[in-house]
């Protein structure tokens, strides 16, 4: 069985940064390392949205209009991969429950990603 656990979520006070960490763990982790992976996010009474993608070899990275400049993507294809996401100049509507996923392609709908995490909660306070 396959897991993908988000890491590194927490309160942090606005205009500060996180890096949320994603593992894929389990016997076809390494499998992973093929696969385009993405964050997405959840605020409270708000739809899934997207918010970065990495292709499964880093060339390719796609941000949402909201996070470009602010927020970074990345990836480590090593034995156990694992993806990363650098969060800099935090605004009280980043909190959310992030989610990491990974599916075929570095597409903008959730729809598109087959393996997802159980989410880490970023609160961005005043």
């Amino acid at each position: 069985q396959v897991q993908l656990v988000e890491s590194g979520g927490g309160l942090v006070q606005g205009g500060g940064s996180l890096r949320l960490s994603c593992a894929a763990s389990g016997p076809a982790g390494p499998a992973f390392g093929y696969l385009a992976m993405a964050w997405f996010r959840q605020a409270p009474g708000k739809e899934r949205e997207f918010v970065a993608a990495i292709a499964w070899n880093s060339i390719i990275t796609s941000y949402a209009d909201s996070v470009k400049g602010r927020f970074t993507i990345s990836r480590d294809n090593g034995q156990n991969t694992a993806l990363y996401l650098q969060m800099n100049s935090l605004k009280l509507e980043d909190t959310a429950v992030y989610y990491c996923a990974a599916g075929s392609g570095t597409s903008r709908s959730d729809r598109e990603y087959a393996y997802w995490g159980q989410g880490t909660q970023v609160t961005v306070s005043s």
